[in-house]
């Protein structure tokens, strides 16, 4: 095999450094709508990175684009960075202001019908969403700050993950500037990833398509093939068609560029088949390839953003930068999961690697399963379904298999079962195990859905590795004879003792089976095959040479630990006189991780009382995410402390009970009610059903009948809703919401305004972090500013924005800019800005009173109809952060 360095100078002399066959048109195609706006993201100790967001008309559509830079002069590489499915750019910016620290100019864009941009959504349509990107490419050739290869040919990578990641594999497919691409747990053919052996994904499609904004926010084609095969629980050979076309798969053998694949193993949408797929194929093109597995994916689980960003920066720094030195890690690693950390609760991972990808047979082992023949039947309406993974929730369920703990289901009668003999050996797999088996319907098509067991020794105990399950749709043409099932691709260890245990159930909750009833014949052909990825080693330090040190280390180590232990397990006393204080802060400050100096939040104090409503204002980076996460436990604070109730807040602290956060949106099950989700919910919490006080909680939210309706029916406010409602069970003391009214059209903010205020009124206290002012303004009492970590200014809405020292003057002709320059010119007058209207003005005091400016305005023959406080929050909040208060 060629050495990675090999390859790579191969494919570059095979690439013709040619523009792409949309590039011919180039910027005479794409219109920049405006000049844009630059934004200079401040960070201490490294390079500010400066932001320009445009507009850009491309074929008649609006594409919303970020660009960022950092640095000085010269040319610097290119990246393009894409959302997932149902976000936006804004997704991609901590990413983006990394990179562009790192010395690459950086694009990011929102797709067709996503954030602000027009259009429709294409799925990554060759000449929608694919030609989009190389109408970016184009433009980032002109820019003077841009490395290029040849004229009009930028140096250029692409990542992006889900939807995005599918976007980098299309455009190194379709345009030959791309020179290297991170896609992340995404899929190399959505009609493979949606109907897996044409049985389809229902649930996922679903939320795939509310995701997306509902039906109507799709092209009229797509939205007729979901429509099509949602009703007839089968997809057809066009609904295929239609999406291998707009598929990375359908450009295979173009795609040539170093390719970093990231793909998560809690990952029911695109499993790591997918992953598999692509690594092949980029291979037989004769491209440097690594495959890596995360330890999350589209269930949930942890991703390993920090570890995996730093990757991808490493691969660009190798393939775009030309660092012969960069470490661009193994061709295959493995994240394993395996016990708890007892300090945070946090599981415990190693990584595990090989020089080369094993894919997902290697190394296979037969394992004997024993059982008869055995007959199962289809029940009418496929229902009740059997229960593997559960998309909302399924990944915390994947990682609690991998701890040996699981939740699954599958109903008697419903399912064939054959079991291996107790194992001898702890075996681990690696890959996709298989097995060959005889199905027969009495009519028709079988559907069956495999899966492999771990089974205690005392078989009291089964957990379903990453909660994953394998669909297969048996023809009448293969039926009577032995077909080989491919079974799900995990990473899982198995201990001696345990024993496997194969399923073939008739029915599953994720996918759709036929609603004619039907008797099925299963029979057992051989043996389990597991894979086991003989070349695959856990990463070890090695001892370094100075052996005599090594007790000497151990002893500053142990010191450091006896220490750390004792400053957690060091809580301070709760403090009576504050046991009705919904909240004390007291000196808060939390440094940026690897920093001295750089601080998220400094000296931060303030006090929340009951019945308040608190509003959380600061602009980008002021701190406020930081200091609700202290607030809530997840991360501790450097310096300070607060106090909740009286008791200091630690992770896992038993006063976070009384404490209720809605800070993403939570995970409903769309196929179940809204009251149903919340109640299945609670139960998860394992506390007694009699303290979730839902009829409570879904009184303040006022769903009112919607409860009894699929959460898929549900609109963007009544999900909102629900789950502001889910924060609300228990009817918690304090309310933490986080930017609650995202996504919501002007009448669902007053409904959510309203939530808000009821739920106070009852002297609970609600805390809300928001950038809509207006809606601040108007239901909270009370406000912290924050600007760079400080307190601003705290206090009652009233006293902020009723300021003495800002006024608003207005008059009964429109006021020039001569005159307007003249006021602010004026004595004791910090500051006078026109109003957009031009007939009134914005004038701050600094050292005049109200008296003497009136007089002076008469004085200038200013045609007054009136002068007093100025009282809308928005400019009482930039005057703040403006930097006379900060």
């Amino acid at each position: 095999m060629d050495s990675p360095d090999a390859r790579t100078s191969r494919w570059r002399r095979l690439l013709p450094r040619t523009r792409g066959r949309w590039a011919a048109a180039g910027a005479a195609l794409l219109v920049l709508a405006g000049a844009g706006t630059w934004t200079a993201v401040a960070d201490d100790g490294a390079p500010a990175v400066h932001r320009q967001d445009r507009m850009m008309r491309v074929d008649g559509v609006n594409l919303d684009t970020s660009y960022f830079t950092a640095g000085g002069g010269g040319r610097r590489p290119a990246v393009l960075i894409g959302h997932g499915f149902g976000g936006s750019k804004a997704d991609t910016r901590a990413q983006a202001e990394q990179l562009a620290r790192d010395g690459y100019a950086v694009l990011t864009w929102s797709a067709r019908g996503f954030g602000r941009s027009g259009g429709k959504v294409s799925l990554n349509a060759p000449d929608r969403e694919v030609k989009d990107v190389t109408r970016l490419i184009d433009w980032l050739a002109a820019r003077p700050e841009v490395r290029l290869d040849a004229k009009g040919d930028p140096r250029v990578g692409v990542t992006g993950a889900s939807y995005g990641g599918a976007v980098s594999l299309l455009a190194a497919g379709y345009d030959h500037r791309v020179d290297a691409i991170a896609p992340e747990i995404t899929y190399w053919n959505l009609a493979d990833a949606l109907f897996p052996d044409g049985v389809f994904k229902k649930l996922w499609a679903g939320i795939f398509v509310n995701t997306g904004g509902g039906c109507g926010n799709f092209e009229k084609e797509l939205c007729d093939l979901y429509e099509r095969v949602a009703v007839n629980g089968k997809p057809d050979a066009a609904a295929r068609a239609l999406l291998t076309e707009r598929s990375p798969s359908a450009v295979a053998d173009r795609i040539k560029v170093p390719a970093l694949i990231v793909q998560g193993q809690t990952d029911s949408l695109f499993p790591l088949g997918q992953a598999d797929a692509m690594a092949k194929a980029i291979t037989a093109n004769g491209a440097p390839v690594s495959v890596d597995w995360t330890a999350g994916g589209h269930d949930g689980g942890d991703r390993e953003t920090g570890r995996v960003q730093k990757r991808i920066g490493s691969w660009f720094d190798r393939y775009l930068k030309g660092e012969e030195g960069a470490d661009t890690g193994p061709a295959f690693r493995v994240t394993r999961t395996g016990g708890i950390d007892s300090t945070d609760g946090a599981a415990l991972t190693r990584g595990a690697s090989a020089d080369t990808y094993p894919g997902l047979r290697s190394g296979g082992q037969p394992v004997e399963l024993s059982g008869d023949p055995q007959k199962i039947s289809n029940p009418a309406g496929a229902s009740p379904p059997s229960i593997s993974a559960v998309p909302g929730v399924g990944g915390s369920l994947s990682q609690l298999s991998t701890l040996g703990v699981g939740l699954t289901l599958d109903f008697p009668g419903q399912y064939a079962r054959f079991d291996s003999a107790p194992l001898t050996t702890a075996r681990r797999i690696t890959g996709a195990p298989t097995v060959r088996v005889t199905v027969e319907a009495d009519h028709g098509d079988a559907v069956l859905f495999g899966k492999v067991y771990d089974v205690s020794p005392d078989g009291k105990r089964q957990v379903l590795p990453a909660q994953l399950v394998a669909p297969y749709r048996i023809t009448p043409a293969q039926q009577g004879r032995p077909v080989e099932l491919t079974l799900p691709a995990v990473d899982h260890e198995l201990d001696a003792g345990h024993r496997l245990r194969l399923v073939l159930a008739a029915t599953d909750l994720g996918y759709a089976s036929p609603a004619e009833p039907a008797t099925y014949t299963v029979s057992l052909e051989g043996p389990l095959t597991l894979p086991t990825a003989p070349g695959l080693e856990t990463a070890s330090a090695a001892l370094p040479w100075w052996t005599w040190g090594l007790p000497a280390l151990a002893l500053v180590i142990a010191a450091a630990l006896l220490l750390t232990a004792r400053r957690r397990t060091a809580t301070p006393a709760p403090d009576p006189a504050l046991g009705d204080v919904p909240l004390q802060i007291t000196g808060l400050s939390k440094k940026y991780a690897k920093s001295s100096d750089r601080y998220a939040v400094r000296d931060l104090s303030f006090r929340v009382e009951k019945g308040q409503v608190l509003g959380l204002l600061g602009p980008n980076g002021a701190g406020k995410t930081t200091t609700l996460r202290m607030l809530m436990g997840l991360i501790t604070p450097d310096d300070g402390e607060i106090r909740v109730f009286g008791r200091a807040i630690r992770p896992g602290a038993p006063v976070l009970s009384r404490v209720g956060c809605f800070v993403e949106g939570a995970g409903f099950l769309p196929h179940l009610s809204g009251r149903a989700n919340l109640e299945l919910y609670w139960k998860a919490t394992g506390r007694p059903d009699e303290d979730a006080r839902i009829d409570e909680a879904l009184e303040i939210a006022g769903l009112g009948d919607a409860l009894a309706r699929a959460v898929r029916t549900y609109s963007q406010g009544m999900r909102q809703r629900l789950a502001i409602a889910q924060a609300m069970l228990g009817m918690p003391d304090l309310l933490i919401l986080d930017e609650p009214t995202n996504g919501l059209d002007p009448p669902q903010i007053r409904e959510m305004r309203d939530v808000m205020i009821r739920y106070a009124a009852g002297g609970r206290t609600v805390i809300v972090s928001s950038h809509l002012l207006s809606e601040v303004e108007q239901s909270c009492t009370h406000l912290v500013v924050m600007d760079r970590g400080r307190l601003v200014q705290a206090g009652p809405v009233a006293e902020i924005t009723g300021s003495g020292d800002m006024l608003l003057v207005t008059a009964a002709d429109p006021l020039a800019e001569p005159l307007v320059e003249k006021i602010a010119a004026l004595p004791g007058i910090g500051s006078a800005v026109r109003t957009d209207d031009g007939y009134g003005l914005l004038v701050r005091l600094d050292g005049a009173t109200s008296p003497q400016l009136i007089a002076e305005l008469v004085r200038l023959d200013v045609p007054l109809t009136g002068v007093g406080p100025h009282r809308r929050l928005e400019d009482a909040f930039l005057t703040l952060i403006s930097g006379g208060s900060a």
